[in-house]
C-alpha cells in the first residue's frame, strides 16, 4: 500500500507543477501532452485531438465486450490571492494526511485516482479492461467548445457507461454518489443615466443608475427566492417517484450548513427535506456582484452615470439556458425597465440528469457502499453545474460521478488539498466499481 500511494503522489505531484490555468491561456498544451503519456502508461493510445480550444485528450484501449469512459479536466482555477497559501500552489505537499496544492483535487486528484485504480485492477485481474478518456482542458471557463467535441466525435466517444469526474465523502463523512448536474447561464446587467458621473445635488432631477439597477434586480425574485420571470419554470421538469424517493433519503445537513456558513437561516426558512428539494432539484438566480459609484474610504458626493450586475441562472432539467436570456429581457420591459441592457458572459450549459433506475447507478452505490463499509448517499443532481449534458445527448449512456473529495477540500480556493484516506478510499471504490461493471463480481 505504501508503494501504491507513493507512486499516486509521484503522478500527482508532477501534474500539479503544471500550472494549466484555462482563465490565463497557460501550460494548456504542456498539460494535455503530459495526460497523454500518463493514460499511454497505462497501455491506452492516447491522442490529443486539436480544433475545440486547447488539446483535447482522448484514450481509448483495453478488452472486453463493455466499454466505461472516463471524464475528467486537467486545468484548473488560478491560485490569486497567492498569500493565502500556506504552500506553493504548484507544488504539491503533503502535510497533515493531506496532499495540498492546486488541482490536488480538482480535478487532477480525481484523474490519478482513476489512473491508480486501472492500474490495480491489471494487476489483480491480468487484464486492462475497455476503457476510454476524455480530458479536457476548459471546463473551469466553461467548457465552451465541448459539446461541438462531443457531438462531432459520438461514433468514437460510444460508451455504455460515464464516470464523471468528482464526488467523494460528505461532512459526516459518509460517501456519496451523484447522476446529474444543474445548468448555468451568466449575464450582465447594465444602466447607463448620464454621459458621465455628476454632483450628487443633481439627484434632485436626475435619475440615479444605482436605484433602476436595484428595482430591476428586485423584480427577479421573491423574498422565498422564487424566480418571477413569466415562463421560467415552464420546461421544469416533473421529479419522478425515484427521484422524490432519492431526494427523501439524503441526510438533512441544512443545521450543520447553517452554523458553517454563519448565516440566520435559509429562504423560505428551508429545511430538511424541502432544503434539499431546492438546493438540489430546483433552478434559481444568484446576484454575483453589483458595481457602481464610489466605494473608497469616507464619502464622494457623485451621481454615478452607470451600474452594473453581474448575475448567473442556475437550471434543471429540460430548462434551456439559451432561452433564459430572452425571458428576462421580455420580463425587463414588461416591468418598464427599457433601458435595462441585457448580455449574455458566456455560452451557458444545460442541466443534465441520468435515469436513477439505470443499473449503473445501483452498480455504482454499490461499489461505494463495499468500498467504505457505509451506506452511501445518493444525489439526483448536484447544485453545481458542468458539461454532462453532451454526454448524455449524444451517447445516450448514463452517468455517475464519485471521486476522492471531501467538503474542506477548499475546491477553487487557497489551500486546496485532498485527504490521503479519502483518496485510498476512492481508488478502492472505483476499482471495485471496475470488477463490478466488467467482472460482474
Amino acid at each position: 500500500m505504501e508503494a501504491f500511494l507513493e507512486e499516486a503522489r509521484r503522478l500527482l505531484a508532477e501534474l500539479v507543477a503544471l500550472p494549466t490555468v484555462s482563465a490565463e491561456g497557460r501550460a494548456l498544451r504542456e498539460g494535455a501532452a503530459r495526460v497523454a503519456e500518463v493514460l499511454e502508461g497505462l497501455g491506452l493510445e492516447a491522442a490529443l485531438h486539436e480544433g475545440y480550444g486547447p488539446p483535447v485528450v482522448f484514450a481509448e484501449g483495453g478488452v472486453g465486450e463493455r466499454t466505461l469512459l472516463f471524464y475528467n479536466h486537467y486545468d484548473v482555477q488560478p491560485p490569486d490571492p497567492l498569500r493565502l497559501w500556506a504552500t506553493a500552489p504548484f507544488a504539491l505537499t503533503e502535510r497533515d494526511g493531506a496532499w495540498w496544492g492546486r488541482g490536488a483535487h480538482d480535478d487532477k486528484g480525481e484523474l490519478v485516482a482513476r489512473v491508480m485504480a486501472l492500474k490495480l485492477f491489471k494487476e489483480r485481474h491480468g487484464f486492462l479492461p475497455r476503457v476510454k478518456f476524455v480530458v479536457e482542458g476548459e471546463e473551469e471557463v466553461g467548457s465552451p467548445h465541448l459539446e461541438a467535441y462531443v457531438a462531432d466525435k459520438r461514433d468514437l466517444l460510444q460508451a455504455d457507461a460515464i464516470l464523471w469526474e468528482a464526488g467523494g465523502v460528505d461532512a459526516q463523512g459518509r460517501p456519496y454518489l451523484y447522476a446529474g448536474l444543474k445548468g448555468i447561464v451568466a449575464l450582465e446587467l447594465r444602466v447607463r443615466t448620464a454621459a458621465f458621473d455628476l454632483h450628487s445635488s443633481y439627484g434632485a432631477v436626475v435619475e440615479n443608475p444605482i436605484y433602476r439597477l436595484a428595482r430591476a434586480l428586485a423584480s427577479l425574485r421573491d423574498e422565498e427566492g422564487r424566480v418571477l420571470i413569466p415562463g421560467f419554470y415552464d420546461r421544469v421538469r416533473p421529479l419522478t417517484p425515484l427521484e422524490r424517493e432519492v431526494l427523501a433519503e439524503i441526510p438533512d445537513e441544512s443545521e450543520a450548513l447553517k452554523e458553517a456558513f454563519g448565516v440566520g437561516g435559509f429562504l423560505g426558512g428551508a429545511r430538511g427535506l424541502e432544503f434539499n428539494r431546492r438546493l438540489y432539484t430546483e433552478p434559481c438566480v444568484n446576484f454575483n456582484g453589483v458595481h457602481a459609484g464610489y466605494g473608497g474610504p469616507g464619502s464622494k458626493t457623485v451621481l454615478p452615470a452607470e451600474a452594473l450586475a453581474k448575475l448567473d441562472f442556475r437550471l434543471v432539467p429540460d430548462q434551456d439556458p439559451e432561452e433564459i436570456p430572452a425571458l428576462l429581457r421580455a420580463h425587463l420591459e414588461a416591468q418598464g425597465f427599457h433601458d435595462v441592457e441585457v448580455q449574455v458572459l458566456e455560452k451557458g450549459e444545460r442541466p443534465a440528469r441520468s435515469d436513477l433506475a439505470h443499473p449503473f447507478v445501483k452498480l455504482a452505490r454499490e461499489a461505494l457502499e463495499e468500498a467504505f463499509g457505509a451506506r452511501a448517499v445518493l444525489y439526483p443532481s448536484m447544485a453545481g453545474s458542468g458539461p454532462m449534458y453532451p454526454f448524455l445527448h449524444h451517447l445516450k449512456a448514463p452517468a455517475v460521478g464519485l471521486g476522492v473529495g471531501y467538503p474542506g477540500s477548499r475546491v477553487h480556493s487557497p489551500n486546496e488539498h485532498i485527504r490521503i484516506r479519502d483518496f485510498e478510499r476512492g481508488v478502492r471504490a472505483i476499482l471495485r466499481l471496475l470488477e463490478l461493471f466488467f467482472l460482474g463480481r
